[in-house]
């Protein structure tokens, strides 16, 4: 499979101390004050990352199953397989998953700046919708993750 360089880069401040946005990112609770209505998360490489946004649905079809903790390095960032959302069945079926890299930089006691970069895209026109449903979707979780 071919790669593009297309990646997508979000960030923005959060008025809160690094080790407060860092279990924001790597805890069930933190993760349920912005992302998804559930999860499962096993902070270690090749842990779960798991966020379920529709509980409704079967298993397979909630979320991120199957997405894994590829690294981190606590209070700097944060690495983790993503899949594609369930309504772009043939991409999600697919078993290909690109990456996130969610980093955490403490500008003051009170402010963390946080980049999240989203690449490893596949250089095929049947992933160019997901890529434009992530450039939006990421700019609602990091709106949600500043208020």
């Amino acid at each position: 499979m071919e790669y593009s360089t297309k990646k997508i880069v979000k960030s923005t401040l959060v008025s809160q101390p690094v080790n407060t946005v860092w279990k924001r990112w790597t805890t069930h609770e933190g993760l349920m004050s912005f992302l998804g209505r559930d999860n499962k998360i096993e902070l270690k490489p090749n842990g779960a990352f798991e966020i379920y946004f529709m509980l409704d649905n079967p298993y397979g079809e909630r979320g991120s199953e199957g997405c894994k903790v590829l690294s981190l390095l606590p209070e700097r960032f944060l690495s983790f397989s993503w899949n594609a959302p369930p309504h772009f069945e043939e991409v999600r079926n697919s078993d290909y998953k690109t990456w996130v890299v969610v980093e955490f930089q403490s500008l003051s006691n009170e402010q963390t700046k946080v980049v999240l970069t989203h690449l490893g895209w596949p250089d095929d026109e049947r992933w160019f919708p997901v890529f434009d449903y992530f450039e939006e979707a990421w700019d609602i979780v990091m709106k949600k993750l500043k208020y």
